[in-house]
């Protein structure tokens, strides 16, 4: 077996995946890492090295020289098993890192297993673009909702049926679960930060709302105590922007101004004046309505110093359309953009395994 893991894919007890299975007697030949590498102490978008833990197990990187599987690898196994958390939102790049591992198993004739695990935010409900193939990328390679409210067993029956259904695909169910609760509200279940920002299940939710300031000249609270659960930028006024967003009265989320001084990332070392995000009442807050009215806010104040245009490429593909950036950009309303998105997802039918 061959096993797509980091530090944070643990059993019920708190033991890791790989450890149980040495311990079980499984033929573990390798460990595959995704972005941030198995020790979760890479930063996004840094490239992943190798590793050898203890007992001489190789840990292959899958976010370094290349991202899909080495064939002689998987000449190695019999089956490649993926366990990783997710969450939820289509611009983290585990789902593609599967999907790419899927295909090249497909190619190899080799059999692939998902131990599935909770989607944290699930309530949420899906939401924003669905994937233009234009802009398809390692953070969009998949023609789901930007918020697709499906676990990773759900995106593998997806994978299969669109890019490879001759693989040898078995999904391992979840007892238990709920998609209508939160990844901390379910007993015996301890959610643990899959990445270096993500740090609770309120870091997860509010991901999506804020994970596209990534693709601008704002801050998302990289280096700071609160990643993406605030942002900022020196050229902001914290106090006028806390007061004209919570004017939208959002539904679900509040704002405060604050000043931060990130230690790495954009703006290191400088201070940043802008807002925190507090959400209270998670069933009802939107996450995709709340990041079209911060960016188109943003836009509407900072045309010049926000620069969603100069990074455009990179925001298009974390959007998976160019069309969410025109939007902001041509004034359109936040809740036209909002209902323009859930026309156009309508027509998605996700493959579900649990009710």
């Amino acid at each position: 077996m061959g096993l797509i893991t980091n530090a944070a894919a643990r059993t019920k007890s708190g033991e890791q995946g790989y450890r149980m299975m040495l311990r079980q007697g499984v033929l573990l030949r390798y460990l595959l890492s995704p972005e941030h590498g198995f020790a979760l102490d890479v930063e996004a978008g840094e490239k992943a090295g190798g590793a050898v833990l203890s007992g001489s197990l190789p840990v292959h990187s899958l976010y370094g020289a290349s991202r899909r599987p080495d064939p002689s690898l998987l000449r190695e196994v019999d089956i490649l098993v993926f366990d990783l958390q997710d969450v939820g939102v289509r611009c983290y790049t585990y789902i593609s890192t599967m999907k790419y591992a899927m295909e090249a198993c497909s190619e190899a004739g080799i059999s692939f297993m998902v131990l599935d695990r909770p989607n944290p935010i699930s309530p949420l409900g899906r939401g924003g673009f669905m994937l233009e193939p234009a802009s398809t990328s390692f953070v969009g390679s998949l023609d789901v909702p930007f918020l697709h409210a499906m676990t990773v067993g759900e995106i593998a029956l997806f994978i299969k049926k669109r890019y490879c259904p001759d693989l040898s695909l078995r999904v391992v169910k979840m007892s238990g679960w709920d998609r209508g609760r939160f990844g901390d509200q379910f007993s015996g279940y301890s959610f643990r930060s899959p990445s270096p920002n993500i740090r609770s299940v309120e870091g997860a939710i509010l991901y999506p709302a804020t994970v596209f300031l990534e693709a601008t000249n704002v801050s998302e609270g990289r280096g700071t105590g609160h990643p993406f659960m605030q942002f900022g930028a020196p050229f902001i006024d914290g106090e006028q922007l806390a007061l004209r967003l919570n004017l939208y009265a959002l539904p679900g989320v509040r704002f405060k101004a604050v000043r931060f001084v990130p230690t790495s990332s954009k703006f290191k070392g400088e201070e940043c004046r802008g807002v925190r995000l507090q959400v209270t009442d998670r069933d009802v807050f939107d996450p995709f309505m709340t990041a079209s009215v911060i960016l188109s806010l943003l836009h509407n104040r900072y045309p010049q110093e926000f620069g969603i245009d100069r990074h455009r490429t990179f925001f298009d593909r974390l959007a998976g359309t160019p069309r969410f950036r025109e939007m902001i950009t041509s004034g359109m309303t936040p809740r036209d953009i909002v209902a323009e998105s859930r026309r156009e997802a309508e027509g998605f039918r996700p493959l579900l395994l649990y009710p």
